[in-house]
């Protein structure tokens, strides 16, 4: 079940500009909830959880061609790891959730845009489906860059503010963008 390249376009700018936004207006309860997710339990349960089903509904929809025939086993394996790791390696778990969650929905945004070449706009979505990909298997391999990450973005006032100017403005070109199609 692929997305429209509309729909996938206008959920990414909706995210991007939610996203933005609270960096944008950042109080003091954005800084102190934004540095305590990366350890943060109900966060664990949250991203990965959800990145977690995302992934076994992934596999649950695999084909013949692609380990089909093994399709329950799969899901079985998999199910249990994510729940052996909440219990077994829980550091960082959240950040690594979300990394699932950026590379399923980068791989929904690619798989949207597939075979639109007519369509150069789509490149705008593209080109943030690649950054979430770099992104994800950069934190997947050292989560606590995200905890680093957080607490040099909020050591100033500018900096939240710049990166969500900086989100709100690519969030406006994909709505934009998304109108073109």
């Amino acid at each position: 079940m692929t997305l429209s390249l509309f729909t996938i376009t206008i959920l990414s700018a909706v995210l991007l500009l939610l996203l933005g936004g609270i960096l944008f207006w950042n109080d003091k309860t954005v800084s102190s909830v934004a540095k305590s997710l990366p350890r943060s339990r109900r966060f664990t349960i949250l991203a990965f959880g959800l990145g977690a089903t995302w992934f076994i509904f992934r596999v649950s929809q695999l084909g013949e061609a692609d380990f089909g025939n093994w399709r329950n086993q799969l899901m079985m394996l998999f199910g249990a790891i994510a729940v052996l790791s909440y219990f077994f390696v829980p550091d960082f778990l959240a950040i690594r959730g979300v990394c699932i969650c950026f590379l399923l929905g980068a791989a929904e945004m690619l798989d949207s845009a597939f075979a639109f070449y007519e369509i150069p706009a789509r490149l705008f979505l593209v080109t943030l489906a690649y950054l979430l990909i770099v992104l994800s298997i950069y934190l997947a391999v050292a989560p606590y860059r995200a905890r680093d990450f957080f607490d040099w973005l909020f050591q100033t006032q500018g900096r939240p503010k710049f990166i969500g100017g900086v989100m709100i403005a690519y969030g406006l070109v994909l709505s934009i963008a998304a109108f073109t199609y």
